[in-house]
C-alpha cells in the first residue's frame, strides 16, 4: 500500500527550501506516490493577446520540464513513484479529481505566497486561521510608532 502526496508547487527554489522539513522520515515510512503538480504562472492578457494556445501550452511544458527537474530528486527515494502534473483549473477540483484517480493522501501547498495576492486554495477543507501578513504589518508599523513616539 502506496501513500500519496500531493505537492502543489510554482517554483523551485522555493519548494526546495520548505520542502526538507515537511517529508517524512525514509527510514520509518512506507512507500510514497508523490503527485507533484505545477501551477505555472499566469500569462498577462497583453501578452495572450499575441501568443497562440499551442505556444502558451508548449512554454507552460517547458516550465514544468524545468521545475520539475530541480524538485523530483529531493522526493525519490527507493520504492517511491513519482507522477508530474500541470494544474489547470481550479485547485480545489484538481485535488478532488487527484484523490479520485489515486486514493486519499495528504496535500503539501509549497507554493510561493505573494504579498497582496492570496493564493487560490487547493482543498476544500478550510485552512488553519494564523496571523494574516497584513496583520503581521500592522503590528510591526504600531511597534515602530511606539518607538519613534517615546
Amino acid at each position: 500500500m502506496m501513500d500519496n502526496m500531493i505537492v502543489y508547487l510554482d517554483e523551485a527554489a522555493h519548494a526546495l527550501a520548505i520542502l526538507p522539513a515537511l517529508l517524512p522520515a525514509a527510514q520509518v515510512r512506507p512507500p510514497v506516490r508523490w503527485i507533484v503538480v505545477g501551477c505555472a504562472p499566469r500569462v498577462t492578457h497583453h501578452v495572450s493577446k499575441w501568443v497562440t494556445h499551442s505556444a502558451r501550452q508548449n512554454w507552460r511544458g517547458k516550465w514544468a520540464d524545468k521545475v520539475f527537474s530541480q524538485v523530483i530528486p529531493l522526493l525519490q527515494a527507493p520504492g517511491d513513484e513519482v507522477v508530474t502534473q500541470i494544474a489547470s483549473g481550479p485547485l480545489c477540483d484538481l485535488t478532488d479529481a487527484l484523490m479520485s484517480q489515486y486514493g486519499a493522501g495528504r496535500v503539501l501547498d509549497a507554493r510561493r505566497p505573494k504579498l497582496g495576492n492570496a493564493l487560490q486554495p487547493v482543498t476544500r477543507q478550510p485552512a488553519a486561521q494564523g496571523p494574516s501578513v497584513w496583520a503581521c504589518a500592522a503590528m510591526m508599523a504600531g511597534s515602530g510608532m511606539l518607538l519613534a513616539v517615546d
